[in-house]
């Protein structure tokens, strides 16, 4: 995106190519950090039509580099959306039977208000003048969108990886509001060693010389060196030695021997350069920082005096959590502590494991196990909630 690389703000930031909802004054979002934001904005995109009761709503949270084009081609990248697979006509989100929602979350960079908006008060992007944003704070901010539809109970929340922390914020804030709920490759808490994975991209993007405390688009620069070397690293998190070793091995790249150098011999070594490269190319900074600290924050227990099933108590949704069994970020002992929790609150629930060597990115891939989980949910969901077919 030219623009961004010439250091000018993403217009995409302040004037979204999807649809948006500005709140006043009048309506200012509560943060967790103790302060109001106002005004602010929240980009969205929907797919299919909301039925006469407003009983067929879905809501889909994204992961952390995720955004609201859920279904729909990204306006910056062109590329498809990032569960297409998943959801449309006739897919297993139909989108001829069900509304579904997804927003981009406050603190993104796609539309939402976020650290590359423009600051009302001073006419320059936010950057790091923006509160810290939590996970409780999206979903604050989603509530407000989905009030302003007049959907009273949306009838299932799902995503993956941070937006399976969103899904789990929505069922214990809101759980009059969601009939169903699908976390999926996620946690109740950010674990120390995902702490630390953070805090080393946080730290690549703020030695970038080209950063400048976060105001880099007031001097025409953006930290690309430094964001990309975050997302390498995180990259790595996302995947499995088992499906690293299948794809690449130690094979060299466009090359029949070692150079003895710092070129990237080997494939893995320039798959990760790649990763990182086209990755500035759709996320700001400052965004990356913001997104990985309210993952980083997020600890469901602790906001219910350390006993996590008491984030659950008397809730009549209805849950269905996956975990794959090669994600070392989310591994499956996260998904069953939520279930002990969900079970000790008398919720129904069910858990999947799905057996992959792909690791934590499973879930935005063809995986037909877990698209067999979700269609068995979403349908006896459907049939409890008197949706036809």
């Amino acid at each position: 995106m030219a623009a961004q690389r010439t250091g000018k703000t993403n217009n995409e930031a302040d004037a979204p190519s999807s649809p948006m909802l500005r709140f006043g004054p009048d309506k200012p979002l509560k943060l967790d950090a103790g302060t109001l934001l106002s005004p602010f904005q929240i980009a969205y995109q929907t797919y299919g039509t909301l039925n006469d009761d407003r009983s067929n709503a879905i809501l889909v949270c994204h992961a952390l580099t995720g955004d609201q084009h859920v279904a729909s081609t990204n306006p910056v990248t062109g590329k498809p959306g990032w569960w297409e697979v998943l959801i449309g006509p006739g897919r297993i989100i139909d989108t001829d039977r069900f509304f579904v929602i997804c927003s981009n979350v406050i603190g993104g960079c796609l539309g939402s208000t976020g650290p590359a908006s423009t600051n009302p008060a001073t006419g320059k992007p936010y950057g790091l003048d923006l509160p810290v944003i939590t996970i409780r704070d999206m979903v604050r901010a989603q509530k407000m969108l989905i009030d302003h539809f007049g959907i009273g109970k949306l009838f299932c929340v799902l995503g993956g990886s941070m937006g399976g922390m969103q899904v789990l914020e929505w069922a214990s804030s809101y759980p009059e509001q969601v009939f169903a709920a699908l976390p999926i490759a996620t946690g109740a808490r950010h674990s120390s060693q995902n702490i630390a994975f953070h805090e080393v991209g946080r730290q690549a993007v703020m030695a970038d010389p080209d950063w400048h405390g976060g105001k880099y688009f007031e001097h025409g620069k953006r930290p690309e060196k430094g964001l990309a070397v975050a997302r390498m690293a995180a990259h790595i998190t996302y995947l499995s030695e088992a499906a690293l070793h299948r794809k690449f091995g130690r094979n060299l790249q466009d090359r029949e021997a070692l150079t003895f150098g710092f070129d990237a011999d080997f494939q893995i070594e320039s798959y990760l350069r790649h990763q990182g490269m086209t990755f500035v190319d759709r996320f700001d900074a400052n965004s990356y920082l913001y997104m990985t600290r309210s993952m980083d924050y997020f600890d469901l227990a602790a906001d219910h005096g350390g006993r996590l099933a008491d984030a659950f108590a008397g809730t009549k949704t209805r849950f269905c959590l996956v975990s794959f069994t090669s994600d070392w970020l989310f591994p499956t002992e996260e998904s069953r502590s939520i279930v002990h929790a969900l079970n000790a609150a008398g919720a129904s629930v069910s858990f999947v494991e799905i057996e992959t060597d792909r690791g934590h990115d499973a879930f935005l891939l063809d995986e037909p196990e877990l698209f067999a989980a979700i269609n068995g949910f979403i349908g006896s969901a459907a049939r409890a909630r008197g949706l036809s077919a």
